[in-house]
Parts: structure tokens; C-alpha cells; sequence
């Protein structure tokens, strides 16, 4: 399996394979037709919590992943669930954020890299 991250504002392409959004909110002024989701994983998001004290300050960059992960080694039904649906092949996790490297997407390709 190859993963991928790519903001879900940006057109759907034929190289993204499984399309999963990994955002507990749906992203403003984008319809489920163009949004072209295969999953929604919103509980492997950050809890709300997590989300609000992190505000994509990127001094909390790693402490927010330390948080982040222990969210994620807390749920195994939700990454079970989540394991299912990346299946074989290309998967691209979409995010929101304006924020292209420090966010929740990219720190979770890294758990899902490291925990296979």
C-alpha cells in the first residue's frame, strides 16, 4: 500500500486510488459529490480537544503527534475500521487545513508507517 496526503479542496485524481478524509468536521463549502470520499474516518481525527489546544502552532508540532497517537492507541476499533478500508493500493488521506505539512494527515501516514 502506498499513502498518500493531499488537501481535499484540490481536485480528485485518478492517481489518488482510495480517497479518506481524515477530518472530524466536513471541510466548509465542499459538497460530498466533489469531495468524491471512499471513507470518512473522523474518529481517527484528533479529539476537538486536541484540535483546539494544537491550532496548527507549530512549536506544539511534536507534542500534538505524541497526543495524537496516544488518541489513536486508545481507539482500536476506529484504527481496526480504518485498516479495513486502506485495503491495497494507493490511498490518499485528504485534510483541510491550509496547513500542508504540520497537520493531523500527515502525522497520521506516520503512524500508519510506523504500525504496519
Amino acid at each position: 500500500m502506498k499513502l498518500r496526503i493531499k488537501r481535499v479542496y484540490e481536485p480528485p485524481a485518478a492517481a489518488d486510488g482510495r480517497r479518506i478524509l481524515v477530518d472530524r468536521l466536513w471541510p466548509r463549502g465542499l459538497s460530498k459529490a466533489k469531495a468524491r470520499l471512499d471513507y470518512w474516518a473522523r474518529t481517527n481525527s484528533p479529539s476537538t480537544a486536541l484540535r483546539q489546544w494544537y491550532g496548527h502552532d507549530p512549536d506544539k508540532w511534536q507534542e500534538f503527534r505524541r497526543r495524537y497517537f496516544a488518541e489513536l492507541d486508545a481507539n482500536p476499533t476506529g484504527m481496526a475500521d480504518l485498516r479495513r478500508e486502506l485495503g491495497s493500493g494507493t490511498v490518499t488521506l485528504l485534510f483541510s487545513s491550509r496547513e500542508e505539512r504540520l497537520n493531523n494527515a500527515t502525522a497520521l501516514q506516520e503512524y500508519l508507517e510506523g504500525k504496519r
